[in-house]
């Protein structure tokens, strides 16, 4: 997979997740988020395994641990996306959320003890700048448990993101997603046990969304991304998370009757301008000789910056 391929697949499951929070919050009308997570995922690892059991015949330890590792960092980021959806409304948690796309840098710049790029700041900069004005604007902001839920969730986020762009060179990515939204059903009924009441929907419509979310969300949307960030960097991976509240703006304008007015206008071609500022950089990482011998053997070492 070429560079330009993985970054197309990126931007197709990031436009696939945003869907999933007007599918959530119709859902959770009559569930908790826990035990949502647990049949969301669980339905979706259970497709997955059957298509593609054959990969998992003398699965090692390490790849066992790795999908572990991946399901526990996600599992949180969808914990605290889910609760604080309960308490505030979509715009606004996707606005937060995607706060990430200014985490990402800042987080591997410290882990790395340098200093951010001039260009990382100015598209992080840029991409931030869009998403409020495409989000923001159309509804007040306030700073209450749900809106804290989601900044926690988008800095849960950024470090599933750097996580995910460590483990996805040491084994094989689609495995590592498959082992990873399986985790994320477990650990959602563990929870859900403890501290909710799982009921399971008895209407069309509910079953209807948890499948969309499953499939098109969880199985399309999550399992692939390890795929996709093998041949993209972390930071770059970060910018992609404004197409999160793009695609979730331009679905109200289709099928709801929003308007995105000159605000919204403005905030999308920040956005998109923002993506590219970051584009070159994001090639020059890729190690290409060592993905075209062995696309999944790199060592400790190799991290997507």
């Amino acid at each position: 997979m070429k560079t330009r391929q993985a970054e197309g697949l990126l931007a197709a499951l990031i436009v696939a997740r945003a869907s999933s929070l007007l599918f959530s919050k119709l859902v959770m009308r009559g569930m908790g988020p826990f035990e949502l997570m647990g049949l969301r995922f669980s339905l979706a690892f259970l497709i997955m395994l059957l298509v593609f059991r054959r990969r998992f015949r003398g699965m090692s330890r390490a790849t066992l641990g790795r999908g572990f590792l991946l399901g526990a960092a996600f599992f949180a980021v969808m914990a605290a996306e889910l609760s604080g959806l309960r308490r505030t409304d979509s715009s606004t948690t996707s606005f937060l959320e995607n706060t990430a796309i200014v985490w990402v840098p800042l987080l591997e710049a410290g882990l790395n003890r340098r200093r951010p790029g001039g260009r990382t700041l100015l598209s992080a900069g840029m991409t931030l700048g869009g998403v409020a004005l495409l989000t923001l604007g159309r509804s007040g902001f306030r700073l209450g448990a749900g809106e804290l839920l989601c900044l926690l969730a988008a800095l849960l986020y950024a470090g599933a993101i750097l996580l995910t762009a460590r483990l996805s060179r040491e084994d094989e990515p689609l495995t590592l997603g498959i082992l990873q939204i399986g985790f994320i059903g477990l650990f959602g009924w563990i929870v859900a046990a403890l501290f909710e009441t799982p009921t399971l929907p008895r209407d069309g419509v509910t079953w209807g969304a948890i499948g969309y979310l499953a499939l098109v969300c969880s199985c399309f949307g999550f399992t692939l991304q390890p795929m996709a960030q093998r041949y993209v960097s972390a930071e770059r991976a970060g910018l992609f998370c404004a197409l999160n509240p793009l695609t979730a703006a331009l679905l109200g304008a289709l099928f709801l009757g929003e308007r995105l007015g000159l605000a919204g206008l403005l905030g999308a071609g920040l956005i998109l301008l923002g993506i590219l500022v970051q584009r070159g950089k994001g090639r020059s990482r890729v190690r290409r000789q060592e993905i075209a011998v062995r696309p999944w053997a790199h060592s400790h070492r190799d991290t997507a910056a």
